[in-house]
C-alpha cells in the first residue's frame, strides 16, 4: 500500500525533527538500482557528502530534503521507511541506504520490495524534472480551487475514481483517501466524472480537503505496513468510513460495505450512501 499524502506528511514533520541540521559525512548504498538521478552512484554519493539537510518538504507523495546546494527526491513506495539510529545499532535486513551524519547518527533507509526511488538535482531545478515535473496542484494550496475541480472532471470521460487517482490532476491522493472521500461526498467512483453537477463537485471539492487535514492531523493511517519514521502508527485508520471495510456496517446507514475494482484497484463503497 503505497503511502499517500498524509502519511507522507507524517514522514515529513518526523524527520523536519530528527535530521534537519545534520551534516552528512558519507552515504552507502547497498541497492544502486534504487538511485534514478544520477545515473552514477558514486556521482549520487558525491553530491551529497558535506551537504546539510536545511528543510524538508514534501510535493504529492514525495519527500523533498533540501541541503546546501542539492535537493534529494524521494518515494517511499510501497514499504519504504526511514529511521535515525546510532551508527553502533545493528543494521536491519533490508537497509538500502545509509546517510551517515558527522554527529555519528545515521539516516538509514529500509525497503522489503526494493521499489524506492532517490533523486538528486541541482537545488532549484527539481521541479523541472521528473518526477516533480508533471504534478498537479496540492489539495492545501490556492491552485486546488472548485472552479479547477469543476473544469477537469468536466472534460474527461473517466470514471471519477480514475480521474481523481492520477497524480497529474491532484497530487497525493491514492486508494485509501480517494474511496473516503468519495464516500463522504455521497458519490459513487464509478460515476462519470463530467456527470457531477456543480453542487456534487463542491461537496467533493471540500471533502478531499477535509478528509486530507483530518488524516494529517491524525497521523495518517495504518494500513498493512506503514508506520511513520519513528515507528509510529498512523490513528486515521479508526475513522474510515469505507475502506478496508468490506461486509462491515456502514458508519451512516447500516447496509454492508461493498468492494469492487474501479480503475483497476480495490474500491471499497457503501451501495446505499453512493448510489
Amino acid at each position: 500500500m503505497v503511502p499517500e499524502l498524509p502519511e507522507v506528511e507524517t514522514v515529513r514533520r518526523t524527520l523536519e525533527m530528527l535530521v534537519v541540521g545534520k551534516k552528512i559525512k558519507d552515504v552507502s548504498v547497498f541497492w544502486p538500482k534504487m538511485i534514478k538521478n544520477p545515473a552514477e552512484t558514486d556521482e549520487f554519493v558525491h553530491s551529497l557528502r558535506g551537504q546539510e539537510i536545511l528543510e524538508m518538504r514534501r510535493r504529492g507523495k514525495f519527500l523533498i530534503f533540501y541541503l546546501n546546494d542539492v535537493a534529494l527526491v524521494s518515494h517511499l513506495r510501497m514499504e519504504g521507511k526511514y529511521n535515525v539510529s546510532d551508527s553502533q545499532d545493528p543494521i536491519e535486513k533490508h537497509t538500502h541506504v545509509i546517510f551517515h551524519f558527522t554527529d555519528g547518527t545515521e539516516l538509514r533507509y529500509r525497503d522489503v520490495r526494493k521499489f524506492g526511488t532517490m533523486h538528486v538535482f541541482k537545488k532549484g531545478e527539481e521541479l523541472l524534472h521528473l518526477p516533480l515535473l508533471q504534478l498537479g496542484p496540492e489539495p492545501f494550496q490556492s491552485g486546488f480551487t472548485e472552479d479547477y475541480l469543476t473544469n477537469v472532471l468536466k472534460k474527461t470521460e473517466r470514471i471519477v475514481k480514475a480521474t481523481l487517482l492520477d497524480q497529474t490532476v491532484l497530487v497525493g491522493l491514492g486508494n485509501i483517501y480517494v474511496d473516503e472521500a468519495l464516500f463522504r461526498a455521497g458519490i459513487h467512483p464509478d460515476r462519470k466524472s463530467k456527470s457531477l453537477s456543480r453542487k456534487e463537485i463542491k461537496r467533493l471539492h471540500q471533502e478531499i480537503i477535509d478528509t486530507l487535514k483530518e488524516a494529517v492531523e491524525m497521523g495518517g493511517s495504518t494500513i498493512r505496513s506503514y508506520v511513520n519514521s519513528q515507528g509510529q502508527m498512523g490513528m486515521f485508520q479508526q475513522k474510515l468510513y469505507v475502506y478496508s471495510r468490506k461486509e462491515e456496517p456502514c458508519r451512516n446507514c447500516g447496509t454492508p460495505i461493498e468492494k469492487k475494482v474501479s480503475a483497476g484497484r480495490g474500491t471499497h463503497y457503501c451501495p446505499s450512501c453512493q448510489r
